[in-house]
């Protein structure tokens, strides 16, 4: 019994705490760890060049013999985009329900891992046996068909992880989120809650994803010509929303974008997404229907450059171009970040003469994440002794904090924590015991890892100033230039036009070399320097700018 109450489980978040996005979460009893969710995040601004965001595994890689696997909640990229990065370095069973599993699959395919990675389909109501872990799965409602939130039955209590949720009463799929199970846990006495803290600062409560429906019918039933949705790929019952509306109106759907049809035909596929007879059409068969007979859904609700609606606003499009009276519904809200490039596609769609509908004109979209008298039935439901906030940036987790406060729980028994940050609890006892190595991965092309600051850094300063490259040839024997200094410019001025320019910056540059040849300094690294600090000077006394200087020493 004494061995029992001294038994602790580490509570290790490897991503998701202080940002928007890269969930990851690992839970740690002696020999075991199961981890919850392995997600992406997009790159910030000052990341140039940079594709996807993935979390620091180093702990589970130094740990990697006491992994029992990976726990998916949903399919959102968010919580299964790092996964084929991390199946690379650490390949571990996987748990998912079938839709998340099926969009897991496609990853997998595309990184050659599906025959190497084994991956288990539970339902909810479900438990799994993880070494010292039970996993429970349970229904839940987000944004996204298949969500799950999670009761970790561990030696010390249980843990109950909400995932991604909202309280639907009303869901496309008919079966709301699993109250009973969370009460009955609730009734038992739930050690510690981690909960989605996104829409926090929402007072009041989600709309239902119905209301999204509602609306579509009343656009369809007024519009005349052809209308274009775009949305989240990921988001299957809005989907089937914009199918059921285009079925009652008599319009055919055609999908645009890549990962809009890899999710439409998994979702069809396992039963997700159900379809009438003979409503879906090729995108190359559009043009053989009457404007008002169709609908296009696309990706691209968030502006992203490459996507297939900014392709059309921008006439980039193979298959598709915008014609004057075409209604465009963007079904989503700018994520934090992205508003300039979705205001610029509105105006782009605008000027090309179509007409746009998004969130401010009308209710086309809802948020798949609860809202904060959704948040307070959570904690009343499970009446947890400790609470973590997890999924949103500082002030999301602090004023999630603040809400478990106002509801009655004592201030001592709430973690506000940093990515890397360990929670260790026991039956009666939670505190922050140290920390474990945690940040960013970059990934950049094939490249994992191989970017870090010093070369963002340098290419923030190529970005921002340019490029001079000095190539010189001198002698072996006496440092004596023999031939240049000849300047190659790169994004700092145009050669052509600045001719008197450059031959100052090459006597500059000669004259620091004389000096070096005089005073007898051989050394390349030296030689380098001087070009460089002489080089820099003339050049921000001149322009006041600040290039990246690089010079090329040959010997002969």
């Amino acid at each position: 019994m004494v061995a029992r109450r001294t038994a602790k489980v580490k509570v290790i978040p490897l991503g998701g705490l202080n940002e928007i996005g890269k969930n990851m979460m690992a839970f740690e009893y002696k020999d075991d760890i199961i981890v919850v969710d392995c997600g992406m995040s997009f790159p910030e601004d000052d990341m140039l060049g940079i594709d996807i965001v993935i979390p620091d595994i180093t702990y589970l890689i130094k740990n990697k013999d006491k992994v029992r696997g990976i726990v998916l909640t949903h399919g959102h990229e968010d919580h299964i985009g790092a996964l084929p990065y991390v199946l690379k370095r650490l390949n571990v069973p996987i748990y998912g329900t079938k839709l998340t599993l099926g969009l897991v699959e496609n990853k997998l395919k595309e990184h050659k891992l599906v025959s190497s990675v084994q991956t288990n389909i539970v339902k909810p109501g479900d438990t799994i046996k993880l070494g010292n872990y039970k996993v429970e799965f349970m229904k839940t409602s987000h944004s996204i068909a298949d969500a799950v939130c999670l009761a970790i039955h561990t030696p010390v209590g249980v843990i109950v992880h909400t995932g991604d949720f909202k309280i639907d009463f009303t869901p496309i799929d008919g079966e709301p989120i699993d109250f009973h199970r969370l009460a009955e846990l609730g009734k038992k006495g739930v050690l510690l809650l981690l909960a989605d803290s996104t829409n926090v600062e929402r007072p009041g409560y989600t709309m239902s994803e119905r209301t999204v429906g509602v609306t579509f019918e009343n656009i369809f039933r007024n519009a005349t010509q052809r209308i274009i949705v775009a949305t989240f790929a990921s988001n299957v019952h809005r989907v089937q929303q914009i199918f059921d509306a285009a079925h009652k109106f008599n319009r055919k759907v055609s999908v645009s974008g890549r990962s809009m049809v890899n999710v439409v035909n998994v979702a069809m596929e396992l039963g997700y997404l159900k379809v009438a007879n003979d409503i879906l059409i090729d995108i190359n068969d559009i043009n053989k229907y009457p404007d008002h007979e169709i609908v296009v859904i696309t990706t691209g609700s968030q502006g992203e450059p490459m996507s297939a609606l900014s392709r059309m606003a921008s006439s980039e499009h193979r298959k598709l171009e915008i014609h004057p009276g075409d209604l465009v519904i963007l079904s989503a809200t700018p994520i934090p970040g992205n508003e300039k490039t979705v205001a610029r596609v509105v105006n782009q769609l605008f000027e090309k003469g179509a007409n746009v509908i998004y969130e401010a004109l009308a209710d086309v979209h809802v948020s798949g994440h609860a809202c904060q008298e959704e948040l307070k039935m959570m904690h009343a439901l499970t009446k947890p002794k400790f609470f973590i906030p997890v999924h949103g940036e500082y002030r999301h987790l602090r004023q999630h904090g603040k809400l478990a406060e106002s509801l009655g729980m004592p201030k001592e028994n709430i973690f506000t924590i940093e990515t890397g940050q360990v929670v260790e609890i026991s039956k009666d006892h939670a505190r922050v015991a140290g920390s474990v190595p945690a940040g960013k991965i970059l990934v950049d092309g094939l490249g994992v890892g191989d970017v870090g600051n010093i070369v963002l850094r340098d290419r923030k300063h190529l970005s921002e100033d340019g490029l001079m490259v000095v190539v010189v040839t001198i002698t072996k024997e006496n440092g004596h230039v023999v031939s240049g200094p000849d300047i190659i410019s790169r994004g700092f001025v145009y050669v052509r036009e600045s001719e008197v320019l450059m031959e100052e910056a090459r006597k500059v540059v000669k004259n620091a070399l004389q000096v070096c040849e005089s005073n007898g300094i051989r050394e390349w690294a030296v030689l380098k320097s001087s070009i460089k600090d002489s080089l820099r000077g003339f050049l921000y006394e001149k322009t006041k700018r600040s290039p990246m200087i690089l010079p090329i020493i040959m010997e002969v």
